[in-house]
């Protein structure tokens, strides 16, 4: 698959001492430990995600909106570094660079009040419904992981033989999967191997908007 050419190319990889510093962050680093090692991990580890979301952007509009997460307390957000392109209300695109690699995911959670039910409604709907179940299963044989927040039962006013009703009983859902750990994610290639797995989720990810972005 071609893409446009990025107009801001300042995303060469992540530099290999990006894992030296992960590694030293590793386990329950103390405090002097994590600032020993705050500034390297800024310019080896978090600025080369900005750089490569904003390579990401530059293919597609759909794709400025986003965030690279800074520091905090909890040590595991030292040791893992991770993004998020939105696309919607409670809809987005999430990435996270750590010592196993890169992983991606397309999400629809922590909904807003409204949204689960508008969710309901669209699955029960003979027409979206079984759209997005050819569409979910596709994901899944593309070898993405399917999860969520999930009901033992069905809802309320629906049957338990209603069609879809594994998808009834979702109040998020999340596809996700690694993109590995291999010498790619040293070069400008990353850049290609996260749009081609944003391909992957796209129609789910424009399903969701299309149906349960306007909840309100």
């Amino acid at each position: 698959m071609s893409y446009p050419p990025r107009m801001r190319g300042q995303f060469t990889g992540w530099p290999e001492q990006a894992m030296d510093v992960l590694w030293q962050l590793q386990g329950e680093p103390t405090r002097a430990t994590r600032e020993r090692y705050r500034a390297d991990r800024e310019r080896l580890v978090r600025q080369p995600m900005i750089a490569l979301l904003n390579a990401v952007a530059d293919t597609d509009p759909r794709y400025e909106d986003f965030s690279v997460w800074h520091y905090r307390t909890d040590s595991w957000w030292w040791q893992h570094q991770g993004a998020v392109i939105r696309l919607g209300r409670k809809i987005e695109i999430g990435l996270r660079f750590d010592l196993d690699g890169l992983r991606i995911q397309g999400a629809w959670w922590y909904p807003d009040p409204g949204q689960v039910d508008t969710f309901r409604k669209a699955v029960a709907s003979e027409g979206s419904g079984r759209e997005l179940s050819a569409i979910v299963e596709g994901v899944r044989k593309r070898g993405y992981d399917i999860s969520g927040d999930v009901m033992k039962c069905a809802p309320r006013g629906y049957s338990t033989d209603q069609p879809r009703s594994d998808l009834l009983r979702h109040r998020s859902l999340i596809a996700a999967r690694p993109l590995g750990c291999e010498e790619w994610l040293h070069t400008p290639e990353a850049v290609d191997r996260v749009l081609s797995a944003a391909a992957d989720l796209d129609a789910l990810l424009m399903w969701l908007v299309r149906h349960v972005k306007r909840a309100t």
